[in-house]
């Protein structure tokens, strides 16, 4: 059988992708550990998270030698759609900090910024537990794609983050939040909206603390957060059900090693200089992760004009329950807090997140409601 031109044509272009998915699908499966995985199946839905996800696309990298943007996942979650972004021809949007998690939907946009591990694949159940009507972009952190430097200033970082927000909603009022240093960076956010006349409807801070004047915790109070984290995870996983213990556990088992390999990169680059290699593994996660941390016990807020709303777990680090690490004293319109019944390390993760999606939409449904009977307010 002769074949024709449209045949031949359809195969030159069938086959690198073919190649491409069958080559994606050895790596999902060996860093997954799951077999058989098909074309269709989702990254999430397979176990993987945010930071399984950051050594899955450095090995995708070194096979494709192509850098895709970790926020690839969010629209691109299986391998089919994956295999789409690689081919040569997929169009290459400029990398952005904003990133549309879930754009969809007739609320208010909410802008959550990044923990200090930079990414913000942390915030997908979040979002997946607030409802296809909310919508929600994760601000992720300058750096992520070793093309530049990360910012070590909170201050820097909001006005960054400002420019990218107001690309997708002109005017307030805003929704903000932010869970750990990302808190800090949308108190910081909501100051310069307010400086510039805009109006912040909800500023969410998700067990943040202010650490302004506090010292850095000794080594000794350090070694005990370790053993208490232990601990914290140890009483989350006894509290659940039978069929979702095994889930958790492989969860906390990827992270671990996941912040093992950073913090061995930290030390490493302490003592020598990074090799390119290194360079596009954890030693980039390993720097923006120190910038962080650095950036949010450097910052210092001033005093704010809005209600700040304070989402807390129900046990807390030693040493981390005193009231000037909170934030009553410089939410000028007030400071509500809610408590959820979760400790510490547990806020974003299946199944306790469900709790802080619950909690927070209640929060933006009161905010709406204010702001919609507020005549003070303008409406975008």
């Amino acid at each position: 059988m002769i074949e024709s031109a449209t045949d031949v044509s359809t195969a030159q272009i069938i086959a690198p992708k073919s190649d491409t998915m069958a080559r994606l699908t050895r790596i999902w499966e060996g860093m997954l550990g799951v077999e058989s995985i098909g074309p269709d199946d989702n990254y999430f839905d397979l176990g993987g998270d945010s930071i399984l996800a950051v050594q899955l696309f450095i090995r995708i990298e070194q096979e494709f030698d192509v850098k895709l943007p970790l926020a690839t996942l969010f629209d691109a979650p299986t391998i089919r759609e994956l295999a789409e972004a690689l081919q040569p021809d997929a169009s290459s949007a400029r990398w952005s900090p904003l990133v549309a998690i879930q754009p969809d939907g007739t609320r208010p946009p909410f802008f959550c910024i990044h923990p200090h591990g930079g990414n913000v694949l942390i915030y997908r159940d979040l979002s997946r537990h607030l409802g296809s009507e909310q919508p929600f972009y994760g601000l992720q952190c300058r750096g992520l794609d070793g093309a530049q430097p990360p910012l070590t200033r909170i201050e820097d970082m909001a006005a960054l983050y400002i420019n990218e927000i107001r690309k997708a909603q002109r005017r307030g009022p805003y929704f903000l939040g932010g869970y750990c240093m990302g808190g800090a960076a949308a108190f910081e956010v909501a100051q310069q909206l307010q400086s510039q006349g805009e109006q912040v409807a909800l500023l969410a801070l998700f067990d943040t603390m202010n650490w302004t004047g506090v010292s850095v915790p000794s080594l000794w109070l350090q070694s005990y957060h370790l053993g208490q984290r232990l601990t914290f995870h140890v009483t989350n996983f006894l509290s659940l059900d039978s069929g979702s213990r095994a889930a958790f556990f492989r969860e906390k088992a990827k992270t671990a090693w996941g912040r093992v390999r950073v913090w061995r990169s930290i030390l490493r680059a302490k003592f020598t200089e990074p090799s390119p290699a290194a360079e596009s593994d954890a030693w980039i996660l390993g720097q923006i992760w120190r910038a962080n941390i650095r950036a949010y016990m450097d910052y210092v807020p001033q005093p704010y004009s809005g209600a700040v709303t304070d989402f807390r777990p129900v046990r807390q680090y030693r040493g981390w329950e005193g009231p000037e690490l909170k934030w009553k004293g410089l939410a000028q319109g007030g400071e509500e807090i809610i408590v959820l019944p979760v400790n510490a390390p547990g806020m974003m993760a299946e199944p306790y997140v469900k709790h802080l999606a619950a909690a927070l939409t209640k929060s933006i449904e009161a905010a709406i409601r204010g702001y919609r009977t507020d005549p003070g307010i303008v409406q975008s």
